[in-house]
């Protein structure tokens, strides 16, 4: 057997064959650059840390500096990443050579490849400043000011020198000579000026005063001065003034979130380093359901209970469709107030955080959500009685305006989209700064109150009109409202540095918290209401002490539940008890129906009222609709008293046992059929009316008199009667024997 091949059969092949293997190299060459590529994309993601520097510095915190930023200079060596130690350096007074340890360090060689930044928030003055000018960065707070080393006077002559060295070392391109010299001494003026070189170029320096002359006497062209410092004031400059005349610092921020947008670094990497146990001593409370009053007992008192265990982060895990404004306002007020304390809040959302849930979220210094979790729609509303809805009152949106722009103020927010969780009518565009780049969200007055520092860009798409923002977790990360979406609580835990083997304790409503929460509830209430009343006329009707002690009973558990609730306090059932005291004094001291009769029955009524609900302060109209909604349930009752005593009346009479117990009045007969009193007891207690007798102790009303030979527990009719008066009895009710003085 032969085997032969046509040439020109091969001569196609060939090249067929040739462009396969080049392509598949091709292929194998792209995949592994793409590798590539998307390693080094990975390689280059910049690393931050945040060091909040209290006063007076220590050597704790310059240890905790130390290995912080060796520990960055490591990981910008071996991985070739960019790599922040951001200092929030706090105002106070340090010694001078603590201050210096910790410049001397910020400007050593063994942290260059470290870019360290100092963000100046509040006003820094004396050694703390010190710190600053070391750093190769600085951030300040528009309004924020860094300056005078000497605190209105000139720092002495060798630490002025120490200064200078460090700054010379020109960490910060933007923090000069003769801006430090300023710093330093009162006496120094600092100045613009603008120069003309030799090659016709123009140059722009900051100068002191000596120095601008100099520069005249060597023959320059000054183009323009401008006086920044005059001399006998302190060299003590703002934000502002930075920006102004580009000295000191590069970048402005006024919260957290700027100061990471700045540097294109993700918020979490400016969590704060502190003390080993921050991040194990955590809270986790459950904020569910509806928010009401008893939520709002519920959540504070858990809040207490977290600070008084001394946790140092407390996680909220948010899951509700909202419930009363009042009470969302106080808690998230309360929540900023944590954050102003230095507690660290979160808010995990895995389902829902909608209405009052999205304002209880705004507060919490970081908001993770899952990705298809929900945020916003917080549109105050007022409920009618046929169980729809209108929208709130415009003074009631204009207060909830306000406090949601203090909440996304206090943790670095865009304004227009947490207000734009309440008021539909706001629009937001998404801006840019022409200077830094940074990208941000603006209303259309927020752009134009910028003066043309913010570029104007398009619409979010949220924002439309008539609908309140409302995104899920994904879209709330890219508007800068919630962090990178977590899975499940395993990754957020992963996100904020506590350890995976740590068990939450989780807080949630005990089975008393659940049963004020069922006691609270308008029916359950109305209930109370209608038992006690029904026990208070079945107890004046037959006098046994039994449906007495039920009464009782019943308003006990309703001003227990509502104090529990936190809707009532000492002040409701003092004036109930108060009132009670009017109503006896009424019906068994002055009889009639006058001021104290009137007064208890409105001091009782207003008790109750003011047990069911608390004052939002916003506004009369709101109030009182609270007011006609906590009292519909006590309406109601009396309603269902009033029928159910008519009923009562028609056949208590026919129902056994208790026919026995009604009292009938005296000197009356009662018909065949009616109940009446056993023979034995009628005839005794009805022969003593017209009896005479002596009082043997003062009636005031009440006392004891001796009656046909025998002693009597007797009520007077009225009038005082003095011991050993003579008495006559005028009526006798049951077991109550009424007497009055006896006259000649």
């Amino acid at each position: 057997m032969s085997f032969s091949f046509s040439s020109s059969r091969f001569s196609r092949v060939a090249p067929c064959f040739a462009r396969v293997t080049l392509f598949s190299a091709m292929l194998l060459f792209g995949l592994s650059a793409i590798e590539e590529l998307s390693a080094q994309e990975q390689e280059v993601t910049p690393v931050g840390r945040l060091i909040p520097l209290e006063s007076p510095l220590s050597d704790e915190a310059l240890g905790l500096v130390r290995r912080t930023a060796l520990e960055l200079q490591s990981i910008a060596e071996t991985e070739d990443r960019k790599t922040y130690l951001f200092l929030e350096i706090k105002p106070g007074i340090t010694e001078f050579h603590n201050a210096f340890a910790m410049a001397e360090f910020l400007t050593a060689s063994a942290i260059q490849n470290v870019t360290t930044v100092a963000w100046v928030s509040e006003t820094v003055t004396g050694n703390n400043a010190l710190v600053a000018l070391a750093c190769k960065e600085i951030v300040m707070a528009p309004d924020a000011k860094l300056g005078d080393l000497g605190r209105g006077k000139a720092v002495a002559e060798d630490r002025q020198e120490i200064v200078l060295a460090i700054v010379a070392k020109r960490r910060n391109a933007r923090v000069t000579t003769p801006l430090a010299k300023a710093m330093l001494d009162p006496a120094v003026s600092l100045v613009n000026v603008t120069i003309e070189t030799e090659n016709g170029e123009r140059e722009t320096r900051l100068a002191t005063a000596d120095e601008a002359s100099a520069l005249l006497d060597s023959g320059a062209v000054i183009q323009k001065k401008t006086t920044i410092k005059e001399s006998g004031t302190p060299g003590i400059f703002s934000g502002e003034d930075a920006q102004r005349y580009q000295m000191l610092a590069r970048q402005i921020a006024n919260t957290r979130n700027e100061v990471a947008d700045a540097f294109q670094l993700p918020v979490e990497s400016l969590r704060e380093l502190t003390a080993p146990d921050a991040e194990t001593n955590v809270a986790y409370i459950l904020l569910h359901d509806e928010i009401d009053r008893v939520f709002h007992s519920f959540a504070l008192s858990q809040i207490d209970r977290a600070v008084a265990q001394g946790a140092k982060t407390i996680i909220f895990e948010v899951d509700t469709p909202g419930g009363l404004l009042d009470v969302c306002i106080d808690l998230s007020s309360r929540i900023i107030r944590l954050n102003e304390s230095g507690i660290r809040t979160i808010a995990y959302i895995p389902n829902q955080a909608i209405s009052g849930g999205a304002i209880i979220s705004a507060a919490c210094s970081e908001i993770y959500m899952q990705p298809d979790a929900k945020i916003g729609d917080a549109m105050p509303i007022s409920l009618t009685i046929g169980g729809g809805f209108v929208h709130a009152d415009p003074k009631i949106l204009s207060v909830l305006l306000e406090h949601m722009r203090m909440l996304a103020e206090k943790t670095g927010r865009p304004t227009v989209l947490v207000e734009g969780f309440c008021d539909a009518k706001l629009e937001a565009f998404e801006v840019t700064n022409k200077t830094s780049g940074r990208k941000w969200y603006m209303s259309e007055d927020e752009i134009h109150k910028s003066n043309g520092e913010w570029i104007k860009g398009p619409r979010v798409p949220e924002s439309r009109p008539e609908v309140a923002v409302f995104v899920n977790g994904r879209r709330a990360h890219e508007l800068k409202l919630a962090s990178a979406p977590v899975e499940n609580v395993e990754e957020l835990k992963e996100r904020l540095g506590i350890p995976l083997s740590m068990e939450f304790q989780v807080t949630e409503r005990s089975w008393v918290d659940s049963l004020v929460f069922w006691l609270n509830n308008e029916w359950v209430t109305g209930m109370l209401f209608f038992l006690a009343i029904v026990c208070i006329y079945i107890e004046m009707a037959t006098m046994t002490g039994f449906f007495g002690i039920l009464a009782a009973s019943a308003f006990g558990v309703f001003f227990w539940s509502r104090m529990l609730g936190g809707t009532a306090s000492t002040l409701e059932l003092s004036m109930f008890v108060l009132g009670l005291g009017c109503l006896a004094m009424e019906v068994f001291v002055i009889p009639g129906f006058g001021v104290f009769g009137v007064s208890g029955i409105l001091m009782i009524v207003g008790s109750l009222v003011m047990a069911s609900m608390t004052f939002s302060g916003f506004g009369v109209q709101y109030d009182m609709e609270r007011v006609v909604v906590s009292f519909a349930p006590f309406a109601a009752s009396l309603v269902g008293v009033i029928v159910f005593a008519s009923f009562l009346g028609k056949y208590l009479p026919h129902i056994p046992i208790l026919n026995s117990m009604i009292l009938t009045p005296p000197n009356i007969v009662p018909e065949d059929d009616e109940p009446r009193l056993r023979a034995t007891s009628r005839q005794a207690t009805s022969e003593l009316v017209g009896s005479v007798g002596a009082a043997v102790s003062d009636l005031r009303p009440a006392g004891k008199a001796q009656i046909d030979g025998r002693l009597y527990d007797v009520v007077s009719d009225g009038p005082y009667i003095q011991f050993d008066c003579d008495i006559e009895v005028v009526k006798v009710q049951g077991n109550r024997i009424v007497v009055r003085e006896k006259t000649v």
